[in-house]
């Protein structure tokens, strides 16, 4: 994954001598996402399943044109994901396990670059924090809950694609709440 992510960066750098689409993300711009995860990087095996889809929502603000290099715009913003889970087996005809909610909380920035006429193409990072509460459920209690948190890293890639002045769909690939978010985007 962490090639794939260095692939697509690299890429973007490398398109801006191609490119000549006028810039959808630009100094003083803001944008909202919201977005569902698709495949989790939090929680994997069989026994695990979802209990609750993993939600998005950020918000960027074009702080830089010119970044680095000419048709590179640098914006800045927050996040917030949230996603469920559980762990469930039987024991001698009991039933016990756990169940996990996750919450991500972060600053992120990106870079922005135009590459094709309505489509807002990027590539960032955050960090924050990851908020793990977990409960027991089943037949066998035995008293164990808790709540930690660590820290939250991710690299990401994403696109918008403009169908207004305003509206857009949004897709992101990345470590973070999922693999994939896909969703809508609102430019003030």
């Amino acid at each position: 994954m962490k090639k794939l992510l260095l692939a697509a960066a690299a890429a973007l750098l490398t398109c801006t001598a191609w490119s000549q689409a006028p810039p959808t993300f630009n100094k003083g711009d803001m944008v909202f996402n919201a977005g569902i995860g698709i495949g989790s990087t939090l929680y994997s095996g069989r026994l695990y399943s979802s209990t609750l889809p993993a939600i998005s929502l950020s918000g960027e603000y074009g702080i830089e044109e010119d970044f680095l290099t000419e048709d590179l715009t640098l914006g800045v913003g927050g996040y917030i994901g949230i996603a469920g889970s559980k762990y469930e087996t039987r024991f001698l005809g009991d039933r016990y396990g756990w169940r996990y909610t996750y919450t991500i909380i972060g600053a992120r920035a990106a870079l922005h670059y135009p590459v094709a006429d309505k489509l807002d193409a990027y590539g960032g990072a955050m960090l924050g924090l990851n908020i793990v509460s977990f409960r027991e459920i089943g037949d066998v209690p035995s008293g164990i809950s808790n709540d930690s948190s660590g820290l939250a890293f991710s690299l990401y890639v994403g696109g918008r694609y403009y169908f207004s002045e305003h509206f857009a769909a949004m897709g992101e690939i990345g470590y973070g709440i999922a693999w994939l978010n896909l969703g809508v985007a609102y430019k003030l």
